[in-house]
């Protein structure tokens, strides 16, 4: 990052590039932004890390914490202009950047998780995702989609079953 920020190394920027656009594009999916968004949104991060390279600081932040607030930003941003949402007082915003921002560890578990849940069903992997992924209780879940609760319940714990023995846990 010194070389793309002193240099504007093209090299450099490409290397971070290759790393951090897939990861990025992953990120803003599981936020729910469609696909060819997504991309647009890695893009804009991407440019605006080139352009704003002198001003990213080591001591403050890991690079990948620094360019995924940026997508983070760059998404707020766009549901608020597709959807008119008001500003929230100045009291209630987070001035300090979120130190728990994902570690490269922590996102290599987050992509097998996802690789894992893209392999059940395609209702099994709906319910985890809108059970775990968008925090929505069994019964928002049955109501959503139509489904007896029943199901739901039973569908989710048959999809956390096989997660658990793929991912070699114990259940």
């Amino acid at each position: 990052m010194a070389a793309v920020a002193s240099r504007a190394d093209r090299e450099s920027f490409l290397r971070i590039y290759d790393y951090f656009m897939p990861r990025l594009c992953l990120y803003l999916r599981g936020m729910g932004t469609p696909e060819s968004m997504a991309e647009e949104l890695s893009q804009e991060a991407m440019l605006r890390l080139w352009q704003n390279a002198a001003g990213y600081s080591p001591g403050r932040s890991a690079l990948s914490t620094w360019l995924f607030r940026i997508a983070r930003n760059l998404h707020i941003d766009r549901l608020r202009r597709e959807s008119g949402w008001s500003s929230a007082p100045v009291d209630e915003i987070d001035a300090e950047p979120d130190r728990a921002a994902c570690t490269a560890e922590e996102f290599a578990d987050h992509v097998e998780l996802q690789r894992r849940i893209d392999s059940l069903s395609s209702v099994q992997a709906r319910l985890i995702r809108m059970s775990y992924f968008e925090a929505k209780s069994h019964q928002e879940i049955a109501g959503e989609l139509g489904m007896p609760l029943g199901t739901v319940k039973s569908h989710l714990r048959r999809a956390f079953l096989r997660l658990q023995e793929e991912l070699g846990a114990t259940p």
